[in-house]
């Protein structure tokens, strides 16, 4: 048995009965061909508006139109076949995600003869993505946030350190930094108890995010009850007052330490310091340094900054 060839007929009702829109269009005019009825259930547009490759450009989201066309054109003048993806415009106003699979007729020649190809809704793949995109971002942010404060954490200040400490080398612009300890934070947690301890971290943490309120300014987590302020372009006096003001921060925040070796409210110890980068100087030593003066403000009784060696 012998089969006979589909005629066209045939062959448009399949192409019309599927939900990619086929189409073609003549590369010596530009002009459309012919383009299947489903375009007009997508986009809104009648089948009878699409003349030209004009019509198809005008149609396509102005922020992705002219890379698209770009594209489209330097592929099909180079004989390639090609996919594009764009947001192509309704004719209510909206916008649908639109893959054109392109490709390319040649005369014997080897000229360009005509362009076929199909066009696919995409929009329900590329929310998708959208959204797997957005869950990677949120991801990323989560992992450089403390959990429980809600601040930056060891990591984000792991990584910006290092970048602020070559700007300032490369600007010769100060960079500070300022380590804080809540000042008898274990006594706190057995007197009060570790969901009351997490809550004064969160408030801790707020009022010193709070007098580090620059745009670049970090405040960080650093560990336990211990924070660090991460601070650019921030010279010694600048430091020493953003320092001053977290402590009138926390201060108002009058959250009770009845077993406190310094007052009856929480309070805490700093170590400040203030340096522009030299080529021999390093970020390590530099925190140590800082470290160091937060033991010395501990080690002279608490609740006081230490801005300066012993």
């Amino acid at each position: 048995m012998t089969s006979s060839p589909l005629d066209a007929s045939v062959y448009r009702t399949l192409l019309e009965s599927t939900r990619a829109i086929p189409w073609q269009i003549d590369w010596a005019t530009m002009q459309f061909t012919y383009i299947g009825p489903q375009i007009e259930e997508l986009l809104g547009w009648k089948q009878s508006s699409w003349l030209s490759v004009n019509d198809w450009a005008e149609r396509i989201h102005e922020e992705d139109r002219q890379k698209t066309v770009d594209f489209c054109v330097a592929q099909s003048q180079s004989g390639v076949d090609h996919e594009a993806d764009y947001r192509a415009l309704t004719n209510d106003g909206d916008y649908v995600w639109i893959r054109d699979v392109v490709h390319v007729v040649r005369n014997a020649d080897g000229s360009v003869a005509s362009l076929v190809g199909f066009m696919f809704d995409i929009t329900a793949r590329k929310q998708a993505e959208d959204k797997i995109l957005q869950l990677q971002r949120e991801l990323e942010v989560l992992s450089y946030r403390d959990s429980l404060t809600g601040v930056a954490n060891r990591r984000m200040f792991d990584t910006l350190y290092p970048v602020e400490w070559a700007k300032a080398r490369a600007t010769g612009e100060p960079l500070s930094l300022v380590v804080i300890d809540i000042d008898y934070f274990k006594q706190y947690n057995d007197h009060y108890g570790h969901v009351q301890g997490d809550e004064c971290l969160r408030r801790v943490a707020q009022a010193l995010d709070t007098g580090a309120s620059r745009a670049r300014d970090l405040c960080a987590r650093f560990g336990g009850e211990e924070f660090v302020l991460l601070l650019p372009s921030t010279d010694e006096a600048a430091a020493l007052n953003v320092a001053e003001r977290c402590r009138k921060l926390l201060a108002q925040k009058e959250i009770p330490h009845a077993r406190s070796g310094v007052g009856r409210q929480i309070t805490t110890s700093m170590g400040v310091g203030t340096i522009v980068p030299g080529s021999q100087d390093d970020p390590s030593v530099f925190l140590d340094r800082i470290d160091r003066r937060l033991y010395q403000a501990k080690s002279a009784g608490r609740d006081r900054i230490c801005d300066s060696e012993a």
